[in-house]
């Protein structure tokens, strides 16, 4: 697995509905420079773990467990494929564009080393409406979720500058095996996944571990 393209967001006109800029639509640009941003908060200073990194929705976005967003370009060309458009890095708002790897059969808290930086694999990207404004597609959201194809968030265990053609190596995998899609799957259409992925709580974000433990206690009740 190497690095396509880097991508950052500029503050650009919402189109979905909040009222609030997005920084959804990145460019490529020659390099970033990532850290751990802390824990998110609605009015942090700093909330993406990309320098110079536009989130406008600070209270979904952005933030330790949320700091870098990387999409596989094998996605990237499966969805073009179905909308019948070429897709350019950064369309899905994504940090790191990679190829070589199904990002969505990552293992939830793989660690990743490119250079001097180290990423943790941590919790799947939740498509929202801004998401489906920007693709213009009747029921797009619904599309997007049942294939199961959203990329995964990282976090930033030790920082640094990354680049196109940096190579990517795993470097840790934890034994539990649950991967980035069958979080995505429990958190979002597959309620019966959430034992499983729970398996996996070390590595979860607190509010994802709570969200899939209240699934695990409706079910019992």
């Amino acid at each position: 697995m190497r690095i396509l393209s880097v991508n950052v967001g500029q503050p650009r006109e919402d189109l979905g509905g909040y009222g609030i800029p997005t920084g959804h639509d990145k460019r490529p640009v020659e390099c970033i420079r990532v850290s751990d941003p802390g824990p998110r908060t609605p009015d942090g200073p700093r909330s993406s773990g990309v320098e110079g990194d536009f989130v406008g929705d600070r209270r979904n976005h952005g933030g330790t467990d949320k700091a870098v967003y990387a999409v596989g370009r094998e996605d990237l060309d499966l969805w073009g494929e179905r909308l019948g458009m070429t897709l350019g890095a950064g369309w899905m708002g994504e940090n790191l564009t990679t190829v070589g790897r199904d990002l969505n059969a990552c293992v939830v808290g793989e660690r990743w080393r490119i250079g001097d930086v180290l990423l943790q694999v941590s919790v799947p990207r939740i498509p929202c409406r801004t998401f489906q404004r920007v693709v213009g597609r009747p029921g797009w959201i619904k599309e997007f979720t049942q294939a199961g194809g959203a990329g995964t968030y990282l976090r930033v265990l030790q920082p640094g500058l990354l680049e196109p053609g940096m190579s990517v190596e795993v470097v840790e995998v934890p034994a539990h095996g649950v991967t980035m899609r069958e979080a995505f799957w429990a958190r979002t259409t597959r309620p019966d996944l959430a034992n499983r992925v729970l398996t996996a709580a070390d590595f979860l974000a607190s509010d994802l571990r709570e969200k899939l433990e209240a699934r695990v206690t409706t079910d019992l009740s």
